[in-house]
């Protein structure tokens, strides 16, 4: 068959096979008009294949044995943006050994530079080059030289820049990166001829750098070669269809409204554009474009250091004064450029409380936290009526000083400032949570705020479980009913576990009354999940605890053979305790429930071996120092706070230490270690629900 095809038209057909076909001898060809065969697909043999390696976690940096798996280690955490090992302590180890490693020094600099800490980086570029050319003059590897050049570059010591990245170009794999550099701080200097024979040079060696080819294109318009240009334009379009800066040109040299309905995001595009002209000296251009920006609070930012650059401090000084009338709403910076656009404003209007603000997310989304912290309380000095700013504060003086009750205080300072944030009312209340307060304390706080809670899945989770903790389990149970509640991360099993609980407690409860069938009724639906609750169950979901009361249940209504089916079904799966540490993880409830299990089947030394496990492992456990497992993905929470997680397992101990002691009819031990946990976690619900069975006399 014959079609036309690209990125932008399709081919699709349907071929049925006759029964018995082996697919192995079907071959798709796909083939250009000449019959040049662009590409072939047959399907591979049905044969297993051996099972590859499982991935091994990283050593401790001082475990690494040498300083090339050390930098290796740390280049793999930054490439896949490990979420709990941070790459510096490697490449900081392998520098400890040897100061001048040149791996590891060119990599801790290039992280430096790419969280926006120009200045720090300079140092282990050049020492990276120190040991490069202790023999050669002219290193094998130009990387060193190139980053140099960048961090130079952003510092504004332009000739310094120029010198090394002209030393990177003696390096192959740079040299098209490096003249493009060059060709931007020659067209910044007004040397456009030497920037016009720079951009061709690193066109000689990517033809495809559609940045060079966009300032070789500018260049030739300001020499007025304006066919030339537009030629440029054309073998750039031919290229990329999305060469918005070779549209922006074929703009400039014809007069034609080209970019603007081409381009989608327009203020993200126009920015980036704007950058590319002033990093090339071009600043009426860059000017030209961000003022045309609409709808990004921080484009006036960028067009006041524009024109900075060019000499116009006055035209900055105004466009900055009215930055300052704009909602601060959704400033995230993320470009290098913003650093410097964000301190040229605070220096030249120190009164805007905007631009710290911003500088500060842009730090604290770059691990630069004290530096983030420094700007969010400038920007609260300048204005204390920005609750995300207090907000922002509150996060960073818990998690990285460690400070409960400034943290609190910025908290409730935020919400008081805007009690109509759901997000800020959910962290607040994990702050309490945090602190110790009771869950009674935390609901009445909330009931407060009905409409702000039901306006996020998170917070109504927060008010069920609420619920639950203080024993109203059928407004739980109502309230989790009537919400269609969605997935999100961090958010596993939550809805799913607060079903279950509130149904087994209302089910307990028709038990104590002697409402079997009641109970039966809640028992059964609390093993089926309603769609609602925007989960399903997964594979192999623990239900010791609701086969046991299903078998009181039948046991209540004298059908003791569907009881002990039950209690058979219950003292069954994992019986060795574990840390428990993510949502999925078999929790030491549903060990306690197997031995409660296999004490009304009869089997009283089944049962005491699994209670003794609980507290043995509790006892064994108890001062266990916990570090996050390399290949976590989901913790139980969601964790907005760092966590403690040798705290967290000392709960966790007690919490089994008395499981096991009520199982073994130790109630005064068993009291005790619940009294752990509670004064550990008033929150800990498990506790909370177990420590009723204390009271009562009989499980």
């Amino acid at each position: 068959e014959t079609a036309e095809l690209s990125p932008t038209h399709i081919f699709e057909r349907e071929v049925a096979l006759p029964d018995g076909f082996v697919a192995q001898k079907l071959q798709l060809r796909v083939m250009a008009e000449n019959g040049r065969e662009l590409i072939s697909y047959t399907p591979l043999p049905d044969e297993q294949h051996p099972i590859p390696e499982p991935a091994k976690p990283a050593p401790a940096p001082a475990d690494v044995a040498t300083n090339e798996e050390l930098f290796l280690h740390g280049l793999h955490l930054e490439q896949y943006r490990h979420a709990t090992y941070a790459p510096e302590p490697y490449y900081e180890e392998a520098l400890r050994r040897d100061p001048l490693d040149s791996r590891c020094n060119n990599a801790l600099g290039l992280l430096l530079y790419r969280r926006g800490k120009f200045v720090q980086a300079e140092p282990y570029f050049r020492k990276a080059i120190e040991r490069l050319t202790q023999r050669n003059p002219n290193p094998y590897d130009g990387e060193p030289h190139y980053n140099l050049g960048l961090s130079l570059k952003m510092q504004g010591r332009l000739d310094e820049a120029f010198d090394a990245f002209y030393k990177a170009t003696w390096n192959a794999a740079w040299q098209d990166r490096a003249y493009f550099e060059l060709s931007r701080l020659a067209c910044r200097a007004g040397r456009l001829e030497e920037a016009l024979e720079l951009t061709t040079q690193a066109l000689y060696r990517n033809w495809l750098h559609h940045q060079a080819r966009h300032l070789q294109t500018a260049v030739l318009r300001h020499l007025g070669k304006t066919e030339e240009a537009l030629a440029e334009t054309a073998v750039a379009r031919s290229l990329d269809k999305m060469a918005y800066g070779a549209l922006r040109e074929r703009e400039l040299l014809t007069g034609e409204a080209l970019l603007a309905d081409v381009v989608q995001n327009k203020a993200r595009t126009f920015e980036a554009l704007a950058i590319d002209y002033a990093q090339a000296g071009l600043y009426d251009e860059a000017i030209a474009l961000l003022a045309q920006v609409q709808g990004d609070v921080l484009a006036p930012y960028y067009l006041a250091w524009v024109h900075v650059l060019a000499g116009q401090e006055d035209e900055a000084r105004g466009v900055l004064e009215t930055a300052v009338s704009q909602s601060p709403d959704f400033g995230f910076p993320n470009r290098l450029e913003s650093v410097l656009a964000l301190e040229t404003a605070m220096q030249l209007n120190p009164q805007d409380a905007h631009a710290p603000y911003f500088l500060g997310n842009f730090w604290y989304g770059h691990r630069q936290y004290a530096d983030a912290i420094a700007c969010w309380e400038r920007s609260q000095e300048l204005d204390a009526s920005l609750p995300t700013v207090q907000r922002n504060l509150g996060l960073a003086y818990v998690n990285k000083r460690g400070d409960l009750q400034a943290g609190l205080a910025a908290y409730e300072r935020a919400f008081a400032l805007d009690e109509t944030d759901g997000r800020i009312l959910f962290e607040l209340d994990q702050l309490y949570k945090k602190i110790n307060r009771t869950p009674q304390e935390r609901l009445t706080f909330l009931a407060n705020y009905p409409q702000v809670v039901a306006q996020r899945d998170d917070l109504t989770i927060v008010w069920i479980t609420l619920l639950n903790s203080v024993g109203r389990h059928q407004e739980a149970y109502q309230t989790l009913m009537a919400r269609q509640f969605h997935p999100w991360e961090g958010g596993e099993g939550k809805s799913s576990g607060q079903y279950v609980l509130s149904l087994v407690e209302l089910a307990k409860a028709a038990l104590a009354d002697g409402c079997y069938q009641e109970a039966i009724a809640h028992l059964q639906a609390a093993r089926v999940y309603p769609p609602n609750l925007g989960e399903g169950k997964l594979v192999g979901a623990q239900e010791n605890h609701v086969l046991y009361y299903l078998g009181c249940a039948y046991e209540g209504l004298g059908e003791l053979d569907k009881a002990r089916a039950c209690w058979q079904a219950a003292s069954t799966g994992l019986s060795e305790p574990s840390s428990a540490m993510y949502y999925n993880d078999q929790p030491p409830d549903m060990i306690f429930y197997q031995g409660l299990a296999w004490q009304k089947l009869g089997e009283m030394a089944m049962a005491q071996t699994v209670f003794g496990k609980l507290v043995e492992y509790g006892r064994s456990h108890l001062n266990d120092k916990i570090t996050m497992d390399y290949f976590a993905v989901s913790l139980p929470d969601f964790v907005v706070f760092d966590d403690d997680l040798t705290q967290r397992n000392r709960i966790h101990c007690h919490y089994m230490m008395g499981l096991g002691n009520l199982g073994l009819g130790e109630v005064a031990e068993a009291n005790a270690q619940f009294e752990a946990v509670l004064a550990l976690d008033r929150n800990h619900v498990g506790t909370l629900v177990h420590e009723r069975m204390l009271k009562e006399t009989s499980l």
